[in-house]
């Protein structure tokens, strides 16, 4: 075999197997899309056998605190007063959660709450979504996967909690967990990264000094958040729709 060859070849095996294990992290649905350095089981898809969901206890829930917001722009490198949109304005910033206020209009009466994505068992943004880019693993957490998503838009339109934001601007100092891109939707992830290490929780359950915030597997009986479920009433935002969504909450 000529030396020229043996270069082609050489360059084919590396090509072959480096675009193998870039579907294999960030392209195939169901399969862990971020840490590959760090994630656990990393060729393992997400497994049905689990729900991941989560419980926000509004009574527990301060209003004017946004511990929980500030911890998820630290943990994913959006908003904040680091923000790496510079020339977006404000009304187009990302918002992967926000605090809302309620206010019964006979009483009086106001609570506060975190929205984010819902994680919905039937997701709206999924079943728009012309390129797949929406997608709900196995284990019911919605991602957006960047590389396939085109900016449509199509997915913002359809969420009814309007948990989506649209990255206007080229973006640096992005958190390799969380890559971001120009053009692309993007939205609460669950901290996917945090739970396909194993470690269970998410940034913003992790900061509430309330314990406000409970995340777990839904699946599970005897998980913390199952109980809570089961001995306690809780809510869906917007159950008419039936979406069944992963994030609950009690006290509204």
């Amino acid at each position: 075999m000529s030396e020229s060859n043996q270069t082609d070849l050489t360059r084919r095996q590396f090509v072959g197997k480096g675009a193998a294990a870039a579907a294999a992290v960030t392209v195939a649905p169901g399969v862990l899309l971020y840490g590959a350095a760090e994630a656990r089981n990393l060729d393992q898809p997400a497994s049905s056998d689990v729900r991941w969901g989560m419980l926000i206890d509004t009574n527990k829930c301060d209003k004017g605190c946004n511990d929980c917001v500030t911890a998820c722009q630290t943990e994913n490198g959006w908003g904040g007063e680091n923000s790496n949109e510079k020339n977006s304005s404000p009304e187009q910033k990302a918002q992967w959660i926000r605090k809302v206020e309620l206010k019964d209009i006979s009483t009086g009466h106001t609570q506060s709450l975190p929205v984010m994505c819902q994680h919905c068992e039937n997701p709206p943004c999924v079943d728009v979504c012309p390129t797949t880019a929406s997608m709900k693993r196995a284990d019911g957490v919605v991602l957006v996967d960047r590389h396939l998503c085109i900016g449509c838009r199509f997915c913002m339109m359809a969420c009814p909690y309007k948990a989506r934001s649209f990255v206007h601007e080229s973006l640096t100092d992005q958190k390799a967990h969380a890559p971001r891109g120009k053009g692309c939707v993007e939205s609460c992830n669950l901290c996917v990264h945090k739970l396909d290490a194993g470690e269970g929780v998410t940034a913003c359950s992790v900061s509430c000094t309330k314990g406000a915030i409970t995340v777990g597997d839904l699946n599970d009986e005897k998980s913390e958040i199952a109980q809570q479920l089961k001995n306690h009433k809780t809510t869906q935002i917007r159950a008419d729709l039936g979406l069944n969504t992963g994030v609950r909450y009690r006290g509204i």
